[in-house]
């Protein structure tokens, strides 16, 4: 008989591996997955991890590598501070969406002012506050009436993709777009475009942000006081309140900064890979974000290797797409089941597995 014994201290050789064991799975279900709907298991999984990084086109696929990559790691640091509290933003799609429209709204009430010097970073600082006023909705409730913020944040996204539809079809679109909705193009007026630094290589603003958050996450969990209050308050909220811990003021923090961060992923999106504001302008990536904190184990350094990991599977899922002819929900699907495997096995961190045989009646 199987049982789990609960480890005296949780695995630090687990904790590392179960991550990299969660991926080998997820190739063997994806491989299964891809079996049934009648395609080449082998090729499948070739097409989306080996080909944009090694394969003919190559050239291409890594340009977009960090594309994907920038927003996604952007976000995740942002929620992994406050799932390190025990703070559930789950609503980090919503605040992308408000980050697009704040800085949007701004870039092209300049337009067509010549000043890039002021409109780029009055559309930062505006993408930035309309992620950060969003998280506040569900913060500002759960400190004064002690709502479940895992439930407004996430049903906010839904107001938030409402409100995204009436900009795209009311005050941001497009006066000269023949009434299609949309808005204008940013990518075509240069004071608000976010365009690559380096041609070729997908390495814009919105990465080098990501990267700046990555070393700004690390030193604030390791070397600052503020960090050692919320790794304390995610592993014993009694004793960080004996330690002096205000939690109002820590949800209001993290809520804050991972809804600000979202918002400027937003805002980089729209001004430079997206272009406009529009209907379907959001791309999951709040959500996506989730799988990726939770497969870098919370840890700056850890979600920046996910955040490549998850922009390879997005690569690589468009080229299946193309090439086989996958449809877009096996490869959803396959991602969703990295996060359900990662949960599965982590397990093995604080449990082992026990074999006792069973008596004989």
């Amino acid at each position: 008989m199987i049982r789990l014994e609960k480890r005296p201290q949780p695995s630090r050789a687990w904790s590392y591996a179960t991550p990299v064991l969660a991926v080998v799975i997820t190739m063997i279900a994806g491989g299964i997955l891809f079996a049934f709907l009648g395609k080449d298991p082998f090729l499948a999984i070739k097409t989306i991890f080996y080909d944009p990084l090694l394969g003919e086109f190559a050239w291409y696929y890594r340009g977009q590598l960090l594309v994907k990559a920038g927003p996604l790691i952007l976000i995740a640091i942002g929620l992994s501070l406050g799932f390190r509290a025990g703070i559930w933003n789950i609503g980090a799609e919503g605040q992308y969406i408000m980050g697009a429209i704040f800085g949007a709204a701004v870039g092209l009430a300049f337009y067509p002012m010549e000043a890039r010097w002021l409109i780029f970073p009055l559309m930062v600082i505006a993408g930035a506050l309309g992620g950060f006023l969003w998280a506040m909705i569900p913060a500002i409730l759960k400190t004064r009436f002690n709502t479940n913020e895992i439930l407004v944040s996430l049903l906010l996204v839904y107001v938030a993709e409402q409100f995204l539809a009436s900009m795209a079809l009311g005050a941001l679109r497009n006066p000269e777009g023949s009434g299609f909705p949309g808005s204008r193009n940013l990518q075509q007026y240069p004071a608000a475009a976010n365009t690559e630094l380096i041609a070729g290589t997908g390495m814009h603003w919105g990465v080098v942000a990501a990267f700046i958050a990555v070393i700004a996450a690390y030193v604030l969990l390791k070397r600052h006081m503020l960090g050692y209050q919320i790794r304390l308050t995610g592993e014993s909220p009694r004793a960080a309140r004996f330690a002096g811990v205000r939690p109002n003021l820590l949800i209001i923090f993290c809520m804050g900064i991972s809804g600000a961060l979202a918002g400027l992923a937003g805002l980089f999106e729209v001004a430079g890979p997206a272009g406009q504001i529009s209907i379907d302008f959001n791309s999951g990536y709040g959500f996506t974000a989730i799988i990726v904190a939770f497969l870098g184990r919370l840890h700056p350094v850890g979600i920046l290797l996910a955040g490549l990991l998850l922009a390879l599977t997005y690569i690589g899922g468009e080229a299946a797409q193309a090439n086989l002819g996958l449809p877009a929900a096996a490869i959803q699907a396959f991602q969703g089941m990295l996060l359900f495997f990662l949960l599965a096995v982590d397990v093995l961190t604080n449990y082992r597995i026990r074999l006792r045989r069973t008596e004989a009646a």
